[in-house]
């Protein structure tokens, strides 16, 4: 009968995940990176899609501002990336929900009817590619967009 090797008893326990203090809260960085900047940069584009799709199914297309704008307003004093990645993602959702909402208006022309379904794959898509970029740690600006947040 073979036994196990005995486990030595100095073994060191693993490492204690990095704790930083942000705007009065602790944040616990660790390996998994759920509270990093990087990943909340990437959420910022996230939550429009989320809350574009939320909104849209009671008729509001403005749902897809919420989320980009709850976490910019959150984060972006102590996160440089989340400030950048939230004022991008703000300033391109609301450039899309004004040209839905000019085109909603004017729903008796066909032109404005035709143009929602390619303004809402052109939003979907570039809102995924600002995700990848975000979640790499890079900068991407949306094409096209209104820059009224500064």
């Amino acid at each position: 009968m073979v036994e196990p090797p005995p486990v030595p008893a100095a073994s060191a326990p693993p490492p204690a995940p990095a704790v930083s203090q942000e705007g009065g809260s602790t944040v616990v960085n660790d390996l998994s990176g759920l509270a990093t900047e990087k990943n909340l940069a990437m959420f910022c584009h996230l939550s429009a899609l989320v809350g574009g799709v939320a909104f849209s199914a009671i008729g509001l297309p403005v749902g897809n501002i919420l989320g980009p704008l709850v976490i910019w307003l959150m984060k972006k004093d102590t996160m440089p990336l989340v400030n950048a990645h939230g004022k991008e993602a703000l300033n391109f959702q609301i450039t899309v929900s004004a040209i839905i909402l000019a085109c909603m208006a004017l729903f008796f022309l066909v032109l404005p009817l035709l143009l929602i379904p390619v303004v809402g794959l052109a939003a979907l898509v570039l809102t995924i590619i600002g995700t990848i970029k975000a979640s790499n740690g890079e900068f991407y600006r949306y094409p096209f967009s209104l820059r009224l947040i500064k």
